[in-house]
């Protein structure tokens, strides 16, 4: 064997190792961002159940996160801005209102009412119909031309469907006023992703950046939210124990600490979510967010000791069979990313698109925000 046989050789080694090491530091990255997520979504769920037992005010909670998550994604651009001296992307106001405001107030109110359902379903009840969202999302992909119609999509709809329709059938804990605000909270959530998808599409807005992307459209959230808090609960919390007829400071402070407190992790799931796709696919995401539901789902009943009929869980293999068939149809035939056109921006459209977070390498390429 030559010298320069044994030379390639241990370059081609060197070469096997270091692809071996990246391959690690992906596949760790991905379980690690997924826990994270995991750890936020979940432990988010029943920490507003509780909270919700103790402070009836879940719209008022709402407010105090959108506000947090706003302050939170302001600070870690200034952060960004401060080490780098690279200012981040700002809308001129008429793009900030014609673009950002439509999912901004679908945003606002579909958090709102799912929150405000907690007070009255249970979390097996609530992350089965939140699941059905799924089906407003592909019905107004659609009606936005962001999906073909196709008897995959009729499929889909008629399992999910009819998982929900068992699952709730003679069900011991089901509340109709309750179920309502969820169902209604999925069809906004639908037009919600659709509308987000449209936008963080348009790269003249330079939007592509979760932490920007949080940032710009809380501010639509909460107002859109805020006519709907103040009619329902402002009276009530004004003159509750913990607004202007407190008793006790420390119990008033110590009850908005836990509301602090969810409007943090609020922010890192919100977040999370987004580096999931950022840094692997949205299909991978889907994948992760099928077995949430089932980690919920299991959780609630062993939790909350609830009971589940021979029907009712039909309905729930049923209906997460549904979400699978989804997913693995993502994976057969994923979507095309748009073409790349050159043209120069409307006017009012102007910005500055500096990356905060690095793209994924090797991964897929999908152009989907959230494909559940």
């Amino acid at each position: 064997m030559t010298g320069l046989e044994v030379t390639e050789g241990r370059l081609g080694r060197r070469r096997g190792g270091k692809r071996l090491g990246q391959i690690c530091l992906s596949v760790m990255r991905t379980l690690i961002l997924i826990l994270v997520y995991y750890a936020c979504s979940i432990g988010l769920t029943f920490y507003q159940k509780k909270l919700f037992k103790d402070f009836k005010f879940p719209l008022t909670v709402v407010i105090v996160h959108l506000f947090m998550k706003f302050l939170l994604a302001g600070l870690c651009r200034v952060a960004y801005t401060c080490v780098t001296g690279i200012p981040r992307v700002t809308l001129a106001w008429d793009v900030y209102w014609r673009r950002v405001l439509p999912p901004g107030a679908a945003a606002g109110i579909d958090i709102g009412l799912s929150q405000w359902s907690l007070e009255f379903i249970t979390v097996a009840l609530y992350t089965m119909s939140k699941s059905t969202a799924l089906l407003f999302i592909l019905i107004f992909a659609i009606l936005f031309k962001l999906e073909e119609m196709r008897c995959s999509v009729v499929l889909l709809v008629v399992l999910i469907a009819g998982g929900l329709f068992l699952f709730t059938y003679k069900y011991t804990q089901f509340n109709l006023f309750g179920f309502l605000l969820v169902i209604l909270a999925s069809l906004l959530s639908g037009l919600r992703w659709t509308l987000s998808q449209l936008v963080m599409q348009k790269s003249e807005l330079g939007l592509s950046n979760p932490i920007d992307m949080v940032y710009h459209i809380q501010p639509w959230m909460t107002v859109s939210l805020l006519p709907l808090a103040v009619i329902m609960e402002g009276t009530s919390i004004a003159a509750s124990e913990y607004g202007f007829r407190f008793q006790d400071s420390s119990d008033a402070l110590h009850m908005w600490g836990r509301v602090m407190f969810g409007a943090v992790l609020a922010f890192f799931m919100e977040v999370s979510e987004y580096l999931v796709v950022c840094f692997t696919s949205s299909l991978t995401f889907s994948i992760a967010g099928v077995a949430k539901e089932i980690m919920t789902l299991s959780l609630a009943v062993y939790i909350y000791n609830e009971h589940l009929s021979s029907i009712n869980v039909a309905g729930l293999v049923l209906c997460i069979f549904g979400i699978m068939l989804h997913v693995a149809l993502k994976a057969m035939h994923p979507p095309k990313p748009p073409p790349q056109q050159i043209s120069s921006p409307a006017p009012g459209d102007n910005y500055l698109k500096v990356p905060l977070l690095s793209d994924s390498e090797g991964e897929e390429d999908e152009t989907e925000v959230y494909s559940r």
